[in-house]
């Protein structure tokens, strides 16, 4: 039985627009078209309707950090100060620290799932196993080897995605085949390897690489460095935040020409400070002060960012000259498919999930669908 149509707005689907309605049916899209008797239509009035935002780096949001609050409740504030943004699939994310708030986090997250928190999709652990070179905001005091006792817990079976930033340099050879082969998705990050270094970690099975650009090593004309290795791959996605602080717009536009359109994800790497009103806020015993949407530590250091999937997508339409369609890509479908679950969501096609997001004509979050249900909030 058809549950709902969705009718008058232009669709973004992979090979472009469309003017096509959206049949949805059991919380998936069952066809695109009309002719539908019965069901319950709604007139989205004009604008655009997207395949919901997938952001696979989410510190925190809704004035909660995931470290200070690694709870069902704490993960639930978070996913739905997002959802207000268009983002129907969310990786909340736990920077470094001791293996206890991991464990703690691994269980809040696996519950959240199992409770149906709408949009959580599973955890991205970034760090602590990552250089102290280029840990960022990252503390030092939790940096550590990931030892056996860490891929334990790292590899504890759970419901839902599990992403873990690494720096390759800083694991014995071998730790990531035993990571993907346990599962899980495996991205670099804060990173001093070589170009080497990230090839032998592409060799053995590395999915991509967390915020390209920021804390690893750059291209050189002698030394390719990590980004070299990003670019150059054919295999791999890298995470862009496109905000117009943490990279220059020119070198996002060059890493897509260079590496195409196809391996670039959308990420926010957002802190509490998205979706609430704060001018400062604690980071681990460390005050950081938010001023013209930038997010920074008393020494200057980046720590994150404020931004939402939405200003995300117009920032890339706006700053690196894509269409609508090629940003939504970037946005859905791109982190569908790095997260393998690209059967599942991050289009707008027969069989996918019914995550939509409307916007208006200037691109701002009118509606927001999980499975087809409307969000509230929104």
């Amino acid at each position: 039985m058809t549950n709902l149509v969705l009718e008058n707005a232009t669709i973004v689907i992979p090979e472009g627009l469309s003017e096509a309605a959206v049949v949805i049916e059991a919380g998936r899209i069952a066809a695109l078209g009309g002719g539908y008797e019965g069901a319950k239509r709604i007139d989205l009035g004009g604008g655009y309707l997207l395949p919901g935002f997938i952001d696979t780096q989410v510190n925190g949001g809704g004035g909660v950090l995931l470290n200070d609050d690694p709870s069902v409740a704490g993960i639930a504030t978070i996913a739905a100060a997002h959802r207000r943004f268009g983002t129907t699939s969310i990786l909340p994310t736990l920077i470094s620290d001791d293996l206890a708030v991991i464990e703690q986090a691994i269980g809040a997250i696996d519950q959240a799932i199992a409770e149906g928190i709408p949009g959580v999709i599973g955890l991205h652990i970034e760090g602590p196993f990552i250089s102290s070179e280029r840990r960022g905001i990252h503390a030092q005091r939790f940096m550590r080897a990931l030892d056996e006792e860490a891929l334990t817990l790292l590899t504890r079976p759970t419901r839902g995605v599990r992403l873990v930033t690494l720096a390759p340099e800083c694991v014995a050879p071998g730790t990531i085949r035993r990571l993907r082969e346990a599962g899980l998705i495996v991205a670099a990050g804060h990173s001093m390897a070589t170009y080497d270094e990230t090839r032998a970690a592409l060799d053995e099975g590395l999915d991509g690489f967390t915020h390209l650009f920021n804390a690893m090593t750059q291209f050189h004309s002698r030394a390719p460095g990590m980004v070299g290795a990003a670019l150059e791959d054919r295999r791999s996605r890298f995470g862009l935040i496109v905000d117009g602080e943490h990279v220059h717009p020119a070198a996002l536009r060059v890493a897509l020409a260079a590496r195409g359109l196809e391996g670039g994800m959308l990420v926010t790497d957002a802190m509490p400070p998205a979706g609430a009103d704060m001018p400062r806020f604690d980071l681990q015993g460390r005050t950081i002060t938010v001023a013209d949407g930038s997010l920074r530590g008393e020494d200057g250091t980046l720590a994150g960012s404020a931004l939402t999937m939405d200003l995300a997508l117009r920032n890339s339409m706006d700053m690196l000259g894509l269409s609508l369609a090629q940003a939504s890509r970037l946005a859905s479908g791109n982190p569908a498919a790095f997260l393998k679950l690209d059967r599942e969501s991050g289009g707008i096609a027969p069989g996918q999930r019914a995550d939509l997001v409307h916007l208006d004509e200037r691109y701002r979050v009118r509606q927001v669908w999980i499975g087809g249900q409307p969000q509230l909030g929104v």
